[in-house]
């Protein structure tokens, strides 16, 4: 079996600044979305959890290179270089430049700042000598220079790449001999076109590209990720007015030569430039319009009134109530920037088109619109018919096996949110009073989330929803909690397959313990499968109950950055409103059972209907590395069961049970290992 690699892994962690962090999430989102998940990796997750089949690229920011040192030297960086030689892409900006290189030299004879020594990766297999221009101070823009690179024709094959442009550097080195090394794999992408301050020996190199077996690394000494528009224009030092107005002159020139050393790794890059969506408005509805008004009554104890506007200020996210007979396209109210004062300091903008920069979505307030009439009309919500979903919604309930309350009957819908989990487990106030089954969706998400590092890419054409569970602690006894994520997983694969007449062969699975899996339609033989879909669930205990939120994330009708349903050749395509009352129905069906039952046999055979891991052989890394065979999960806490198999396969009679919170399950590599 074979994974796309769609993660593009940012290090985030001891030796990173969080601006560098910053500027290389702002530009690879805008470059790369959404055919890769642009998000952050922990030095911990580098050394334990099964990243590389499905990292397209590593990238390691500005910083301290020594910092990185101190976390992946050993294990860390073994697993970096073998990544990278079985085919992986590494991306070292100025600090991770350094340390991508044999050896590191730093303001050699500076006590207070020399670092020098080897490093463990190699893959420039010379020296990067460093700083190229003085003046470097740590934590400070002192050092901060716009030096002008000339490109190599030869190297860069794509013609928009300007002959020279200027780039933010402060603190960044030469690679030292860098033409030397051509019988090596190097090619050199830059040069500095100044006169530097160290030693460069032959060239100046500012950028080079190493091959390394049958993957690649690209080293940079500049910047080449940092926009202008997020440099900070408040700060006073002499010279700084000037070179903030270079880098603004060439910044498209920069971002051209990002987009060239991007495809020379193989990455699929826009064209254009993608720029983050603004937030829209929010919609709450229901399928009977009164329950809105009921709904809204149980929040009343946390809307607060300010100069006669209704707002509900809770821990991450401020809403701002609305009444449609109220709403008009061309207005925002006088107050909506003081309330965002109030609680956000200087916030003083809610256009993030007009700001194009780094944003801090919590400080945004969200408009709420309360439809307590009617539906929302297609003007208000052209992605998504309200009407559609909700006569689907009643058509299904007329046909389920349970006859209690349906989830999905309050709706909370956004055109482009953060993250439907976000808006709903990280606003404590409004959770608490959410009913069981009230479900968030939206077409777009900008800060989706995943289980563990991982995450969820959420272009339009994905299925993206959240669903409250109230789970009474009286039920744990013979219904825990931890089954809401085989629930759902049930959910998505049942709803697929009874979405009509026809659709029951449609090749969907479950790969344990919550990820949904299909095969892929490049591969006629049917033995290879792509993921398209991922759950996360996050629950807080409170007054007796287990307040969930269930989220779930499904490739539909989008065409990147991986399978979707649709391509899957289904009788007719999908549609999202259909498609999210099917699976809803059945989610609430499974799980009004599952409260009377607990996860009983008939549970267990739909469950193994559906799952991947038929009788398959894994290797537990926690166990010494032990060979195991997969038998199903426990019937009482959801536990995986693994038989021992000893010589020439033999079971020993030993059977092991694996938690789904401590072990990650690398599927395509038959190997669990346990999470720390």
């Amino acid at each position: 079996m074979a994974t796309k690699r769609m993660n593009v892994l940012v290090y985030s962690d001891n030796g990173s600044t969080v601006e560098s962090v910053r500027h290389c999430l702002y530009s690879l989102r805008r470059l790369l979305s959404p055919n890769y998940a642009v998000i952050t990796v922990s030095g911990n997750a580098i050394i334990k959890e099964p990243w590389t089949a499905s990292c397209a690229l590593l990238v390691f920011p500005g910083g301290a290179d020594l910092g990185y040192c101190r976390i992946l030297n050993g294990q860390g960086n073994r697993r970096i270089s073998q990544y990278v030689e079985r085919g992986g892409r590494y991306l070292g900006l100025c600090a991770g430049g350094y340390y991508g290189s044999k050896r590191c030299e730093f303001e050699v004879g500076n006590k207070s700042m020399e670092v020098v020594g080897n490093r463990e990766l190699a893959f420039f297999p010379g020296t990067c000598r460093g700083c190229a221009f003085s003046g470097f101070v740590y934590h400070s823009e002192e050092g901060t220079r716009a030096p002008q690179l000339r490109t190599s024709e030869a190297a860069l094959s794509n013609r928009s790449v300007p002959d020279v442009f200027r780039s933010y550097y402060n603190g960044g080195g030469v690679f030292v001999d860098a033409p030397k090394f051509e019988s090596h794999g190097v090619e050199v992408l830059a040069n500095f076109t100044e006169e530097l301050d160290v030693d460069a020996g032959e060239g100046s190199a500012s950028v080079v590209y190493c091959k390394v077996g049958d993957g690649a690394a690209l080293l940079t000494s500049t910047h080449p990720e940092f926009a202008a528009v997020n440099l900070d224009p408040q700060v006073r030092l002499p010279g700084y007015e000037k070179i903030m107005k270079a880098l603004k002159e060439d910044d498209q020139g920069r971002a051209d030569f990002l987009k060239a050393c991007l495809l020379k790794m193989g990455l699929q890059v826009n064209q254009e430039q993608t720029a983050v969506p603004s937030l829209s408005r929010l919609h709450l509805s229901s399928a009977e319009a009164s329950d809105t008004s009921v709904l809204v009554e149980a929040l009343r104890d946390i809307i607060t009134e300010h100069d006669g506007e209704e707002f509900i200020i809770d821990e991450n996210d401020t809403f701002h109530l609305e009444k449609p007979s109220r709403w008009s396209l061309g207005s925002i109210t006088d107050t909506l920037p003081s309330m965002a004062d109030e609680k956000h300091e200087d916030e003083k903008d809610n256009n993030i088109e007009e700001q194009d920069m780094n944003i801090d979505y919590s400080k945004i307030v969200k408009r709420l619109l309360i439809h307590d009439k009617d539906l929302p009309e297609g003007k208000d919500t052209p992605y998504f018919n309200h009407h559609a979903y909700v006569a689907n919604l009643k058509h299904y309930r007329v046909h389920s096996r349970e006859k209690g309350r349906t989830f999905g009957n309050e709706l909370l819908y956004g055109e482009v949110v953060t993250s439907t989990n976000t808006l709903l487990e990280k606003n404590t106030a409004l959770l608490r009073r959410l009913p069981t089954g009230f479900t968030a969706t939206a077409t777009v998400q900008v800060a989706g989330r995943g289980r563990g590092t991982n995450v969820w890419v959420s272009p339009t054409g994905s299925l993206m929803f959240s669903t409250v569970i109230r789970h009474q602690m009286s039920l744990m006894v013979h219904a825990p909690v931890v089954f809401l994520q085989y629930l759902v997983a049930l959910a998505i694969v049942e709803g697929v397959q009874t979405y009509d007449h026809g659709y029951q062969r449609m090749p969907v699975r479950l790969k344990w313990p919550n990820d949904i899996y299909a095969c892929d339609p490049a591969d006629p033989s049917g033995k290879t499968f792509v993921k398209i879909g991922g759950i996360l669930v996050n629950s807080h205990y409170s007054d007796s109950e287990y307040l969930c939120v269930v989220g779930v994330g499904l490739n539909t009708t989008n065409a990147s950055p991986t399978t979707s349903l649709n391509a899957l050749s289904p009788p007719a395509p999908f549609t999202l409103e259909k498609l999210l009352a099917r699976i809803l129905t059945c989610f609430s069906t499974l799980y009004e059972r599952f409260v009377r039952t607990g996860f009983d046999k008939e549970f267990e055979d739909l469950y193994y209907k559906h799952w991947l891991h038929t009788e398959q052989i894994v290797t537990l890394e926690a166990e010494g590395g032990i060979r195991t065979r997969l038998k199903g999960i426990t019937t009482d806490w959801g536990l995986l069961k693994a038989e021992e198999l000893g010589w020439d396969d033999r079971p020993t009679g030993r059977i092991l049970t694996l938690q789904s919170d401590s072990n990650s399950f690398d599927f395509f590599k038959g190997l669990i290992k346990r999470k720390v």
